[in-house]
Parts: C-alpha cells; structure tokens; sequence
C-alpha cells in the first residue's frame, strides 16, 4: 500500500495514512480514460438544436399560382423550403447524445483516474477542512498555504460553507465522494482528499 502524508490546513505534517493499492495503484490506460470522459460529455449535450419543418411554418397554404402556362417552376404553398420564411429539409431536431459504458469501465477508470494522480503526485490528503463561518478569504488561504491553484477538493459529506466559500474563487471545485467523476479529476490539476473521503472512496469503489 502507498503511504502518503496527512496534511492540515496550515499544510504541516500531522500524521500519514495508507492508500489502497486496489485503487490508487492501477496501471493507467488513455484509452478507457477517453472512453468515459467521452461519454460523460456526451451526457451533458443538451441536445435541444431544432428547425420549423414546412408543417411548422406559421402561413397560408393556397397554392401560389395556378400549375401551368405561367412560365415559371411549379410552386406550393408558402411555406416552401424554396422559398425564403419556409421551412427548413434536413435541419437538426431536438434528441439526446448520451449514451453508456459498461459499469465495471466506468469503475475501472475512476480507479484509473485517482492512480494517475497519486503517480504524478498532484494528490493530497488533509486530515480535515473546517471554517467558522462562509468566507471567501479565508478558504482561498487554506488553498494558498496547501500551495495549489487549480484544485479538485472531495469531502465525505455535504459542507455548505466549503461550497459557498469555494464558489467564486477560479479553478476550485468542492465535490462530494458520491459525486466524483473521471472528468473532473483530470480537468484539474490537484486533488485534495479530506482524510474521512479517503475511506469513503474505497468504500465505493471495492464494493
């Protein structure tokens, strides 16, 4: 198992503790990496590009002028694609990008994810992250004294005054364990894990 060190929230040294090597340990492939962050974008399309057909086009359906013996091309109603206001042929419609990966890949490159972090040594482990009330300032000098700028931070629980604290300072996103993803964790460039988080992943992931 990986021993790594337990910062606090002045960045000291106050202990240290083991990572599970079934977890941050795993041989890291681009590839299934690609794969689910593929996916996960493709998840957050909105998908709601739509064009008026000709039956959508508010306007008069009488044919415009009579088939034959004016010279010119047969025409229909307004509402025409020929014609400028009709409706459009092949424009896009309203529908859903997502699709899925298998849950053991998804799993597989959360694994992955965390592994290529600890590897490149942008993890930390803080013993814990408590302000006395929501304030800007002093959040981004906990950041400072940990020296990182752009930061994943995973908590075990629901802190509100973490997330309001951390919500206007650039490059800093507060997550719950619950909500970790393989797309976060490697748009940022550091992860901090707060101790009782690091339980709680391996929670999840062995089960």
């Amino acid at each position: 198992m990986a021993v790594v060190d337990v910062l606090n929230s002045k960045g000291e040294k106050v202990s240290q503790v083991e990572l599970s090597d079934e977890i941050f340990n795993v041989p890291v492939r681009s590839d299934i990496l690609h794969d689910v962050v593929k996916m996960q974008l493709a998840s957050r399309r909105s998908g709601t590009a739509s064009v008026k057909r000709r039956g959508d086009v508010k306007g008069s359906t009488k044919k415009l002028f009579r088939q034959k013996g004016t010279g010119r091309a047969r025409r229909g109603d307004i509402k025409s694609p020929l014609l400028r206001g009709g409706g459009a042929v092949f424009g896009p419609s309203p529908r859903s990008y997502a699709y899925k990966v298998p849950k053991k890949v998804r799993r597989l490159a959360l694994k992955m994810a965390l592994s290529s972090k600890l590897q490149e040594n942008e993890l930390t482990v803080v013993d814990r992250l408590e302000l006395e009330r929501i304030k800007t300032k002093a959040f981004a000098e906990v950041i400072r004294a940990l020296d990182k700028n752009n930061v994943l931070l995973v908590t075990d629980a629901a802190d509100e005054k973490l997330i309001l604290s951390s919500r206007n300072l650039p490059g800093v996103k507060v997550i719950k364990v619950e909500g970790l993803n393989v797309y976060d964790i490697l748009k940022c460039k550091d992860v901090i894990l707060l101790e009782p988080a690091v339980k709680a992943i391996e929670g999840r992931l062995s089960a």
